[in-house]
């Protein structure tokens, strides 16, 4: 696998935009930015969690400490695709993610029957331990979205971007069942994220405010889990405990 990034530590901050505030957002700051290594890509990620979802009820909750597991490709991935197998963790507002990249098949043994990778060992060290102390976690949900995404030109480190056409689904939980599953967003939504190691720039903040954007709490996983949670409900079959 070509050299990529493992260790991530930043702040952060999510936006849910309509499609006019996206346009016109994009004409200010695309001056501003340049695309991505990737600018566009499919982004197909499957959450682990217990079979009472334990960690995205926690989550929801708002703790100052939150964590969660995901296996992450780009695309629909065959065998020997590479894909990563990604920890993120949230403490007092900074966002920790660490992942060790691998092949699918590997991914596939290795979150099965745990079958060592050859991945970077003390981040697999990390992942092993937190599947250690959660013992029953298994595949819950497959999420995907269309990225488009944007770096500063003066600071790379500043990374903004677009996601549309969020699906999640519950059933046929492996990455190679193809892209389908339940819209999360309106047809004419985009959750935009901000990522940035420190301060926003004084450019950024003033596009925002022109146009109205202001920071929400949004978590993919977590608003898929909610419509989860009040369909099964509504049908007595939610595990809520």
């Amino acid at each position: 696998m070509a050299a990529y990034q493992s260790v991530f530590r930043r702040i952060e901050k999510k936006y849910l935009l309509t499609r006019q505030q996206y346009e016109k957002l994009r004409h200010q700051i695309d001056s501003m930015t340049a695309p991505d290594k990737f600018e566009k890509s499919t982004i197909c990620n499957i959450y682990f969690d217990t079979p009472n979802y334990q960690l995205i009820r926690r989550s929801l909750e708002k703790p100052i400490f939150k964590e969660k597991l995901r296996l992450r490709s780009y695309g629909v991935p065959s065998a020997d695709s590479n894909v990563f197998v990604e920890l993120k963790r949230k403490c007092k507002g900074i966002v920790y993610k660490r992942r060790a990249g691998m092949t699918y098949s590997e991914a596939t043994h290795y979150l099965k029957d745990g079958t060592r990778p050859h991945a970077n060992p003390q981040i697999i060290n990390e992942i092993n331990w937190f599947i250690h102390f959660y013992q029953e976690l298994q595949p819950a949900m497959f999420i995907s979205y269309e990225r488009v995404a944007r770096v500063g030109k003066e600071n790379p480190n500043l990374r903004i971007t677009f996601d549309s056409n969020i699906l999640w689904r519950t059933e046929k939980l492996s990455l190679e069942q193809g892209i389908w599953g339940t819209p999360l967003l309106q047809p004419d939504e985009y959750l935009m994220e901000i990522k940035i190691p420190g301060a926003m720039p004084l450019w950024l903040s003033r596009a925002l405010n022109e146009l109205n954007i202001f920071p929400t709490s949004y978590s993919k996983y977590g608003n898929a889990y909610k419509l989860l949670f009040h369909s099964e409900r509504n049908k007595g079959g939610v595990k809520s405990a």
